[in-house]
């Protein structure tokens, strides 16, 4: 078994910075775990602590059921990959890739066997006799994962493994990574502040943001049950439409959103969930995905600013009288003439409508009080 548990992490260096908060995390035998947010957030430094890069400055770290606060690096049988590679320059692919098994004075047969093993799963046999300098980024990023898998670690940590790759490249090292997960059986914790990485390759997301964990869930969960405007705008691409001074209305027992003074009724699954924790009417912010917005119908309007025409879709930027308003229209879909500086009407399904909380930011009805409170942020279950 390899499973990491975290226990009220936390990390404040000598000038008395706290840059991990109260951290509290169990990550599963197998799982593939996302450490996602913006620069600063202190994903890396949770990673470096599960590493032994970092002092633990409080709380306490078990891998594999053990105790490992005070246990050196190389104790941990963890193995990190890092953003810029860390190849020795002067030895070949193949003595990159033995290194750490020299070092634990394995058999030559058994290193000789490891080594190739793990270079035809990353197609990097062929780069064996090269060196780092003579290999491109994507082929220096294989070596550097494939040194880590050659020592069959318990656990696999990946420090931003990916950003230092252009676009197309950074793509086709994310579908190795998806197959190299299917190949190795141990425990992944791979660090980014790009949310396509989170998505595509966590089974669950940890969401940081400022030291402090705002939400753990699946990709689906954070990106349909976001429990406060930050994962909501961090969550998703384009970033979710987030309109201010709107209203949760109850009337005559029925829950509705007014935008802009337009009155939504909303979904059976809002009115139950609003009914359970007995909302009541008031001042909130209303989030809505360009992905769910429908154009060519409905009572608020905008005048288009921009209209990027994407094969697919019409990316389109435009404007209300208060907001901007980003939709991702599907082209087939299109009836509408959608030029710039054209004024459209457009509406979106009310179900899809998320509630935050005007003067908390939290929403309205996925935030869990008593699951926040208890330092374990993961959104609202609901038993109906």
């Amino acid at each position: 078994m390899s499973e990491v548990v975290m226990k009220g992490l936390k990390k404040v260096y000598d000038n008395k910075v706290t840059a991990v908060h109260d951290v509290n995390l169990e990550i599963k035998d197998k799982e593939f775990i996302v450490l996602v947010g913006p620069s600063g957030c202190g994903k890396s430094t949770t990673l470096r602590m599960v590493a032994g890069l970092e002092e633990i400055s409080d709380g306490e770290l078990y891998i594999d059921g053990k105790l490992v606060n005070d246990v050196a690096p190389k104790d941990r049988d963890i193995a990190m990959v890092f953003q810029n590679y860390a190849l020795y320059p002067h030895k070949t692919v193949y003595d990159n890739l033995a290194f750490a098994l020299k070092l634990r004075k394995e058999p030559k047969d058994v290193i000789d066997k490891k080594v190739r093993e793990v270079a035809e799963i990353l197609d990097i046999t062929q780069y064996l006799k090269r060196k780092p300098k003579a290999l491109s980024g994507g082929q220096r990023q294989r070596v550097a994962i494939g040194r880590a898998m050659v020592r069959d670690p318990k656990v696999f940590l990946m420090d931003e493994p990916l950003s230092n790759l252009d676009a197309k490249l950074r793509n086709q090292m994310r579908a190795e990574i998806i197959k190299l997960r299917s190949r190795i059986n141990t425990t992944f914790m791979y660090v980014t502040h790009d949310q396509t990485e989170a998505m595509t390759l966590g089974d669950r997301i940890v969401i940081m943001k400022d030291g402090y964990v705002n939400q753990i869930g699946t990709p689906q969960e954070v990106f349909n049950k976001p429990v406060n405007l930050f994962v909501a705008g961090f969550i998703g691409m384009p970033v979710m439409n987030f309109f201010d001074n709107c209203k949760l209305l109850l009337e005559d027992g029925k829950y509705y959103a007014e935008i802009r003074g337009v009155k939504f009724l909303l979904g059976d699954f809002q009115q139950k969930a609003l009914k359970q924790i007995n909302a009541k009417s008031c001042d909130i912010v209303a989030g809505i995905r360009p992905q769910h917005v429908t154009v060519g119908e409905g009572e608020l309007s905008a005048k288009i600013e921009v209209s990027e025409m994407m094969g697919s879709e019409y990316n389109i930027h435009a404007r209300t009288d208060k907001d901007e308003v980003v939709m991702l229209i599907p082209t087939v879909d299109l009836t509408t003439d959608v030029s710039m500086g054209k004024t459209i009407n457009f509406t979106t399904r009310p179900h899809l409508i998320q509630l935050f909380d005007r003067e908390t930011g939290n929403n309205i009805i996925w935030y869990d009080a008593e699951s926040a409170a208890n330092n374990a942020p993961v959104c609202k279950r609901y038993d109906f």
